[in-house]
Parts: structure tokens; C-alpha cells; sequence
């Protein structure tokens, strides 16, 4: 995966439009969907720190993680280890933990398996 395919899957998320942050291409809806760290990782949204964490220590290849992302609920994605479908859904994941309540209601079946 590049960020080609990032981009194709984050403007695939409703209301969803892309623009520069902190020099990097990122995603919104009103707020950070996903955004470029560098040019072979992806920042995401998971429920929280502890998920985060977890992903890390599971999979090191694929997560990882650094200082600037201590205590939050965002971990890096390595785009030349993820899959299509992995990339979707954690695409799709990071939208729902972004997303406001309109929005979560308005697209329940974004969200996590056991919440919509």
C-alpha cells in the first residue's frame, strides 16, 4: 500500500476531505481522520491508549508508535505491510472515534463490530 491508497480509502469515508497538516496530507471530517507521519506511515485513530498499545506490542511489523504519541489513542500504520482491508478498516475505525455523535448515528455501520 502507498499513500495513494490511503488517500483513495480515507475520501471513500463519508464527508470526509483532504488537506495539509503539519506539512503532511491528512484527512478530516471536522476532525483528524488520518494523516500521513511520514512517507511509509499512516496515523490512525483506535479507541484508546490501551488498544494502541496492545497493537504495538502485537504486531511490531505493522504498528508502531512514538514519544509524540504517549498517553493519546493514535498509532502509526507501516503502508508497505498493510493489507487493502486491513487499511480500510482501521481507516473506517479511525472515522468513527473522529467522528461527532450526528455523524456516528448518520453512519452506525462505520463503526467498531460490537457498536455498530
Amino acid at each position: 500500500m502507498d499513500i495513494d491508497d490511503a488517500r483513495r480509502s480515507a475520501l471513500a469515508l463519508p464527508e470526509v476531505t483532504e488537506r495539509e497538516s503539519w506539512g503532511q496530507p491528512a484527512w478530516f471530517h471536522r476532525n483528524l481522520v488520518g494523516r500521513m507521519w511520514d512517507a511509509d506511515r499512516l496515523t490512525v485513530r483506535v479507541e484508546d491508549d490501551g488498544e494502541r498499545l496492545a497493537l504495538v506490542e502485537q504486531l511490531p511489523s505493522l504498528y508502531s508508535t512514538t514519544d509524540h504519541h504517549a498517553g493519546s489513542n493514535l498509532v502509526l500504520i507501516a503502508l508497505d505491510v498493510v493489507d487493502a482491508e486491513t487499511l480500510q478498516a482501521h481507516l473506517a475505525e479511525s472515522w468513527w472515534w473522529a467522528a461527532p455523535p450526528v455523524l456516528r448515528r448518520r453512519y452506525p455501520h462505520l463503526g467498531p463490530p460490537d457498536e455498530g
